[in-house]
C-alpha cells in the first residue's frame, strides 16, 4: 500500500492543476513554474505512484488509462483534504465550556455599556458556552480574577494591582445628588459658592473611589462609605448625605423628584471602567473570543 506523505499532496495537486489546464505548458503560469521543474515533478509522481500517468510530447498531452483512475482519485483526495480543513476551522471556531465574568453593581441603566451588546454577539455566534456572572466590589472582583474564579471582570480599578491585567473599555459619567430632604436639594448654586455649603454636609463616598471623590469636592473626609452604588443611592435618598452618582443611575429619582444634581456643570466626573484579566497566562479560547466581541462592542460604542 502508498504511504502518501506532504511531498506526495503537492505532487498530485501539481498534477491536477496540469491536467484542469490541459498541458504542462499551460499549466506554467497558474503553478508559476516552468516546464521543465513541472516535467521533473510528474516524473516524481509516477515513480512514487509506479504507474504512467500522461503522454506527453509532439502529440500533445493525453492521460494514460491510469492516468485517468489517478485523477479521479486525486479529485476526492482533495475534496476531503479541503472539507477537512473546513470542518476543523468551524471546529476550531465553536467554543464551549464556562466563562465566568465579574461585574460592578447597577450598570444595568448605563447606555454606554458594551456588555449587553457583547453578550448577545458572543451567544449568537452559536458558542456552547455556561456563563456565570457575578456581582461584587472592585476588590472582590480584582482578588476573583487573581485566583483564577473569574475568568475577567468589568469596572472601576483605580489602583493598578500587581498580576492583573488592566484594559481601558469606556468612561461613565457621574454627577453630585442630594436627596429631597437635604438641605441643598433645588439649589442652582455653582462650584464656587457651592464648595462652602459641601464642606459643612454629609459626603458620602464609594470606598474603592474615596480620595477621588473627596478630592473633587475639596474636603478632606467622609461621613459614609460604601462598596456599592446602590447603598449609595439609599444614603442618597435619605436626605442627610450628598455624593457623586452614576448620571444614568441617578435618572430614575431625578425624574420623580426623590433626588436634585447639584452644580451640574462644575460638579460632573468621568470615571474609567477597564476591564481586567489575569496576567502571564495566555487566555484560553473561550475568553479570548468574549474578549474580542469585548472590544468590537466597545469600539462602536465609541464610535456612535
Amino acid at each position: 500500500m502508498i504511504q502518501l506523505h506532504d511531498v506526495d499532496l503537492k505532487l498530485l495537486r501539481v498534477f491536477a492543476t496540469i491536467v484542469r489546464c490541459g498541458g504542462f505548458s499551460a499549466a506554467q503560469a497558474a503553478l508559476n513554474a516552468g516546464q521543465s521543474t513541472i516535467s521533473e515533478q510528474m516524473t516524481h509522481l509516477e515513480t512514487r505512484l509506479g504507474v504512467k500517468l500522461c503522454q506527453r510530447g509532439r502529440s500533445g498531452f493525453r492521460l494514460t488509462e491510469q492516468g485517468v483512475a489517478i485523477h479521479e482519485a486525486t479529485q476526492r483526495l482533495l475534496s476531503a483534504v479541503e472539507n477537512f480543513c473546513m470542518d476543523a476551522d468551524v471546529l476550531k471556531q465553536h467554543i464551549s465550556g464556562k466563562l465566568n465574568l465579574g461585574i460592578i453593581d447597577t450598570t444595568i441603566t448605563d447606555p454606554d455599556s458594551p456588555l449587553p451588546r457583547t453578550t448577545q454577539r458572543f451567544v449568537s455566534r452559536g458558542h456552547d458556552v455556561h456563563l456565570n456572572v457575578y456581582v461584587g466590589t472592585p476588590a472582590e472582583l480584582e482578588e476573583r480574577v487573581l485566583d483564577g474564579r473569574l475568568h475577567l471582570a468589568i469596572g472601576h480599578f483605580p489602583i493598578h494591582v500587581p498580576g492583573l491585567l488592566h484594559s481601558p473599555l469606556y468612561q461613565e459619567a457621574l454627577g453630585l445628588y442630594c436627596g429631597r430632604r437635604h438641605p441643598l436639594y433645588g439649589s442652582q448654586a455653582e462650584s464656587d459658592e457651592l464648595l462652602e455649603e459641601i464642606g459643612a454636609s454629609r459626603i458620602v463616598v464609594r470606598g474603592y473611589m474615596q480620595q477621588y471623590d473627596l478630592e473633587h469636592l475639596g474636603v478632606s473626609k467622609a461621613a459614609a462609605t460604601v462598596d456599592n452604588i446602590e447603598a449609595l443611592a439609599i444614603l442618597l435618598i435619605s436626605g442627610a448625605y450628598l455624593g457623586f452618582l452614576p448620571m444614568h443611575f441617578a435618572a430614575q429619582w431625578i425624574k420623580t423628584g426623590e433626588m436634585h444634581q447639584l452644580a451640574p456643570t462644575s460638579m460632573r466626573l468621568m470615571s474609567p471602567f477597564d476591564v481586567i484579566t489575569r496576567r502571564g497566562t495566555a487566555p484560553p479560547p473561550i475568553l479570548q473570543a468574549f474578549l474580542e466581541d469585548l472590544a468590537a462592542c466597545s469600539r462602536k460604542t465609541t464610535s456612535t
